[in-house]
């Protein structure tokens, strides 16, 4: 039986670490170009990841499950993480991870139009009018609340981004992976680290790149997202997701955005508004709401994702 402190620390890892890595992705773009920032990230902790799994004797993924790496790599970290990357040049780490908080919504109404392993009740619709006059208040300069609503296209970046995300989640269900949960994440970000990379120099973002004139402040924070964000938080939640249910453990996607935005007010001199307030608190709630309604048996599906997002973000 784990101990509480354990138990309790792991938790903190979850809710601190992944809700604090998208001012560390802010503090990074803003010196290295957000596709090579985050090619470096996931190819580096891919590798030490697929390393430990090596250590630990996991078998290598057979050739056909390869093929269902390369595609959730590209949907997961070519399009989501390389359109988040790209996005928090222009957006506030906070409203970006409220946006992406609207993850278990679309992943809900790709459950009812796919998958067929939910109903559109009357709770889980008003869940999905929450999320989206959530999304609604961020981003509409019509609303008449206190603050600038996100810049237009990085707000349709991050519903694509939410929208990829939650395509993978689903797919992944379907497609053959390694039953190893550390294999399959780390070849999942090494895949994902490579082909970000390739998408970089598709894009020119790599010309100009001079390391020595990246500050002390830029490498810091990308230490900070391979190491803590990618690494130390996958354990804990690795760890959390065999002891206590999934639930529990899946409380981190609404605490997450909450603890982005109080960080980016305090630390990353954002604003913290009647607009921004009012926007995280609707997404915020439909997460609650939809989590809340799951049974354990579908979380316990769900959160295979989280295992190979490697932080949120």
């Amino acid at each position: 039986m784990p101990s509480k402190l354990k138990t309790l620390t792991a938790f903190g890892i979850i809710y601190l670490v992944w809700g604090s890595t998208y001012i560390a992705i802010r503090i990074g773009v803003r010196e290295v170009a957000p596709l090579l920032l985050a090619s470096i990230r996931f190819t580096v902790a891919g590798a030490m990841m697929c390393a430990w799994a090596l250590a630990r004797r996991q078998p290598l993924p057979t050739l056909r499950q390869w093929g269902s790496i390369v595609l959730l790599a590209v949907l997961m970290f070519v399009i989501d993480y390389g359109l988040l990357f790209t996005a928090e040049r222009q957006v506030h780490s906070g409203m970006a991870a409220v946006m992406l908080a609207t993850i278990p919504a679309f992943t809900a109404v790709a459950e009812i139009l796919w998958l067929r392993t939910q109903r559109l009740t009357l709770r889980l619709a008003s869940a999905l009018i929450v999320g989206l006059g959530g999304v609604v208040v961020l981003v509409d300069p019509a609303v008449g609340l206190a603050g600038a609503p996100i810049y237009g296209p990085s707000a349709l970046a991050l519903v694509i981004a939410a929208l990829s995300w939650s395509i993978a989640s689903v797919l992944m269900r379907r497609l053959p992976l390694p039953a190893a949960k550390t294999m399959t994440a780390g070849t999942e970000m090494l895949a994902g680290g490579l082909l970000l990379g390739v998408a970089a120099v598709a894009f020119g973002q790599e010309r100009g790149f001079d390391p020595a004139t990246v500050s002390t402040q830029a490498w810091v924070a990308l230490a900070y997202l391979i190491v803590a964000g990618s690494v130390l938080a996958f354990g804990a939640y690795t760890w959390l997701i065999h002891h206590e249910s999934p639930t529990k453990v899946g409380t981190y996607a609404y605490v997450n955005p909450l603890v982005a935005v109080i960080i980016g007010y305090l630390f990353g001199s954002e604003s913290l508004d009647a607009r921004t307030v009012f926007g995280t608190l609707l997404v915020i709630a439909s997460v609650v709401i939809i989590i809340s309604g799951k049974t354990p048996r579908t979380m316990g599906a769900q959160s295979a994702a989280p295992d190979l997002r490697v932080e949120r973000s």
